[in-house]
């Protein structure tokens, strides 16, 4: 498809078909029209169906909602979305690149580094659609699979990042096509001898209760939540059991919380993108927090644990702002506290936000 040579020849992130509508391209997180005519949806369908599996059309045509993962060999992956709409079908790609950028190349933290070759516990990479979250764990991972002896074991919806097997042997299984779930698969993956397991997206309660048991069990588990901050994370984790088993959920996850990492993607000056992270590791003054249901205080504890390797999400996006690597309506737009970055505002924010 024409399309596809065309983002990656922009650098574009995403791709947008949508029938009744020219194509679209995101570009350092803004949609750009393709000059190209209005899509019909006949047409769009026929393009669609010639590069989704069958199994997957059926479940498109079932349900008006499907996702997969498609590739072009010697060009790139794709994370893929069929949807139907008032005017159609439509899809969104999102372009998974072929290269694992490392650590050394994102210019993750120290800390972030060592939380490769943590023997068990849960870590959680958290942030909105589009913050980058596979690419980050995608290079915990590689520092894993390169360092250590052990099998790692991925469920996702649908397989992104594909590690080559190095130090480890490395499995991954996408949900709908190699399992009926994500926890189907994770009720297996506890039978199939897994040192380290990748949860792509840890969406319900039995897919995040399965986890937080496996990270008590003597595995390291890595999650995805699109949580916007530590402990909006932990809260999340916890609200989602029923109230009854809330408090053996808070000790539980207490005792196996190894790090949360919240991020989000930003437009660097001059050109390309940058990544702000609040990262809260699980030292014992964050466990008791959470144990004693004071996720209101971790925020303070991560501003005093500087040098166990944590920050604030507003500290990093600061120190981005002050080095002239950002915008500063874009800080103040992605803030967690907006009203630290209204005085670098050219005009005064709108009362609605």
């Amino acid at each position: 498809m024409l399309f596809f040579k065309l983002m990656h020849e922009q650098g574009a992130s995403d791709l947008h078909l949508i029938s009744g509508q020219p194509p679209a391209l995101r570009l350092r997180g803004d949609l750009e029209r393709v000059k190209y005519k209005i899509l019909e949806n006949d047409e769009l369908k026929a393009m669609l169906y010639e590069i989704a599996p069958e199994d997957k059309v059926k479940v498109f045509e079932e349900t008006g909602d499907v996702d997969f993962g498609y590739e072009i060999p010697g060009l790139a992956r794709y994370r893929a979305n069929f949807f139907m709409q008032k005017w159609g079908c439509a899809a969104v790609f999102r372009q998974i690149p072929s290269e694992i950028l490392t650590a050394e190349q994102l210019n993750l933290p120290p800390i972030l580094r060592k939380l490769a070759m943590l023997p068990r516990g849960l870590v959680l990479v958290t942030g909105g659609t589009g913050s980058g979250k596979s690419t980050t764990m995608a290079a915990i991972i590689d520092i894993a699979n390169k360092k250590r002896k052990d099998h790692i074991l991925t469920v996702e919806d649908p397989v992104e990042f594909v590690h080559k097997s190095q130090g480890c042997i490395v499995n991954h299984r996408e949900v709908g096509t190699h399992t009926k779930s994500f926890g189907a698969a994770l009720k297996g993956a506890l039978r199939q001898d897994p040192d380290i397991i990748l949860v792509g997206e840890m969406r319900d309660l039995e897919t995040i209760a399965l986890a937080v048991e496996a990270a008590s069990t003597g595995h390291l588990v890595f999650g995805t939540l699109h949580t916007g901050s530590a402990p909006k994370t932990v809260d999340r984790i916890i609200e989602v059991f029923p109230e009854g088993e809330q408090a053996q959920i808070r000790s539980t996850l207490a005792d196996g919380i190894k790090a949360v990492i919240c991020q989000n993607l930003f437009k660097k000056i001059p050109k390309g993108r940058c990544c702000a992270q609040e990262i809260m590791i699980g030292v014992p003054a964050i466990k008791n927090l959470i144990r004693e249901n004071k996720t209101f205080q971790i925020g303070s504890a991560i501003q005093v644990g500087k040098k166990y390797g944590m920050r604030l999400l507003d500290d990093h996006i600061q120190e981005m702002l002050d080095a002239g690597m950002i915008y500063a309506d874009e800080a103040y737009q992605k803030a967690n506290e907006k009203a630290r970055f209204v005085p670098y505002l050219k005009e005064p924010p709108d009362v609605m936000d």
